[in-house]
C-alpha cells in the first residue's frame, strides 16, 4: 500500500499525522501538489510537484494510484475516481469514502455548486477540530493495520 496525498488543500496538522504514521509503519507516503511541499527527511516520505492548472494534481494522483492504495483528499470527484480504481479514499476529517457513500456525496456537492452559482453563500466547512484530527488518526491507524 502507498498513501497519496492531495497536498495543496491538506491541512498541515493532518500532514504531520501522516508523516508520523508513514515512519512508524514504514509505508510510502507521496504528497502531490502544484507547489513545493515541506516534508521531513525520510526514505518513506516524498513529494511531487506538478504543473499548475485545474485538476492537474488530481489527475496525477489518479494516474499513480492502484487498487489497495490510500488517497487522502477532501475532493469528492477525486475520491470517486480513486474508488473506481479500487483505492481507498479518506478525507482529512476521518471520513472514509466508500462505494456506498460517494454517490451521495457527489450529489450533495453538485447541489451545493448549483446553490453557490445562484448566489447562495454556503460559508464552507467549519475549521478542523480536535475531534476531526482524532477521527482521522484513528481511521488512518485502522487502515494501516489492516494493510499489514
Amino acid at each position: 500500500m502507498k498513501i497519496y496525498v492531495d497536498a495543496d488543500a491538506c491541512p498541515n496538522v493532518i500532514k504531520e499525522i501522516l508523516f508520523r504514521a508513514a515512519e512508524r509503519t514504514q509505508t510510502a507516503l507521496i504528497l502531490i501538489a502544484n507547489s513545493a511541499v515541506r516534508t521531513p527527511p525520510s526514505r518513506f516520505i516524498s513529494s511531487k510537484v506538478v504543473n499548475a492548472g485545474f485538476d492537474v494534481a488530481d489527475n496525477e494522483i489518479v494516474r499513480l494510484c492502484e487498487a489497495g492504495d490510500l488517497v487522502i483528499t477532501a475532493d469528492i470527484p477525486l475520491a470517486a475516481e480513486v474508488i473506481e480504481k479500487g483505492a481507498l479514499a479518506l478525507n482529512p476529517r476521518g471520513e472514509l469514502y466508500t462505494d456506498a457513500t460517494i454517490r451521495q456525496r457527489l450529489n450533495i456537492r453538485d447541489f451545493m455548486d448549483t446553490m453557490r452559482a445562484s448566489g447562495v453563500q454556503s460559508g464552507g466547512p467549519p475549521p478542523l477540530s480536535q475531534r476531526d484530527r482524532m477521527q482521522f488518526a484513528n481511521q488512518l491507524d485502522s487502515i494501516l493495520a489492516k494493510s499489514k
